[in-house]
Protein backbone atom coordinates (compact mmCIF):
# COMPACT_ATOMS: atom_id res chain seq x y z
CA UNK A 1 0.00 0.00 0.00
CA UNK A 2 1.54 3.36 -0.95
CA UNK A 3 2.10 6.06 1.89
CA UNK A 4 -0.42 8.31 0.65
CA UNK A 5 -3.13 5.29 0.33
CA UNK A 6 -2.61 5.71 4.42
CA UNK A 7 -2.45 8.97 4.53
CA UNK A 8 -6.11 9.12 2.67
CA UNK A 9 -6.91 6.61 5.45
CA UNK A 10 -6.10 8.54 8.54
CA UNK A 11 -7.21 11.38 7.34
CA UNK A 12 -11.19 10.10 6.28
CA UNK A 13 -11.16 7.94 9.44
CA UNK A 14 -10.47 11.40 11.24
CA UNK A 15 -13.33 13.75 9.52
CA UNK A 16 -15.31 10.99 10.04
CA UNK A 17 -14.86 10.81 13.73
CA UNK A 18 -14.81 14.59 14.49
CA UNK A 19 -18.28 14.51 12.18
CA UNK A 20 -19.64 11.41 14.23
CA UNK A 21 -18.90 12.74 17.51
CA UNK A 22 -19.64 16.32 16.44
CA UNK A 23 -23.16 14.96 16.04
CA UNK A 24 -23.37 12.89 18.81
CA UNK A 25 -22.70 16.11 21.06
CA UNK A 26 -24.95 18.32 19.34
CA UNK A 27 -27.65 15.61 20.72
CA UNK A 28 -27.17 15.07 23.70
CA UNK A 29 -26.61 18.82 24.69
CA UNK A 30 -29.52 19.66 22.55
CA UNK A 31 -33.36 18.47 22.58
CA UNK A 32 -32.63 14.86 23.69
CA UNK A 33 -30.46 15.70 26.20
CA UNK A 34 -27.96 13.41 27.75
CA UNK A 35 -30.03 10.28 29.65
CA UNK A 36 -31.74 10.00 25.96
CA UNK A 37 -28.68 10.74 24.04
CA UNK A 38 -26.76 7.63 25.76
CA UNK A 39 -27.74 5.21 23.40
CA UNK A 40 -26.61 6.97 20.08
CA UNK A 41 -22.96 7.63 21.95
CA UNK A 42 -23.12 4.12 22.28
CA UNK A 43 -23.91 3.43 18.67
CA UNK A 44 -21.23 6.42 18.01
CA UNK A 45 -18.48 4.56 19.67
CA UNK A 46 -19.10 0.91 18.28
CA UNK A 47 -18.91 2.52 14.61
CA UNK A 48 -15.81 4.46 15.39
CA UNK A 49 -14.25 1.23 16.72
CA UNK A 50 -14.88 -0.61 14.13
CA UNK A 51 -14.13 2.08 11.61
CA UNK A 52 -10.56 2.21 13.26
CA UNK A 53 -10.64 -1.81 13.25
CA UNK A 54 -11.27 -2.11 9.67
CA UNK A 55 -8.76 0.98 9.10
CA UNK A 56 -5.77 -0.73 10.92
CA UNK A 57 -6.29 -4.30 8.66
CA UNK A 58 -6.29 -2.12 5.94
CA UNK A 59 -2.92 -0.33 6.82
CA UNK A 60 -0.85 -3.17 8.11
CA UNK A 61 -1.79 -5.75 5.08
CA UNK A 62 0.78 -6.51 3.06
Amino acid sequence: MKLSEKITIIIGALLFTTFVIGLAWSISTGLAGFVRGIPFWVIVIFCISLLFYDSYKAIVKK
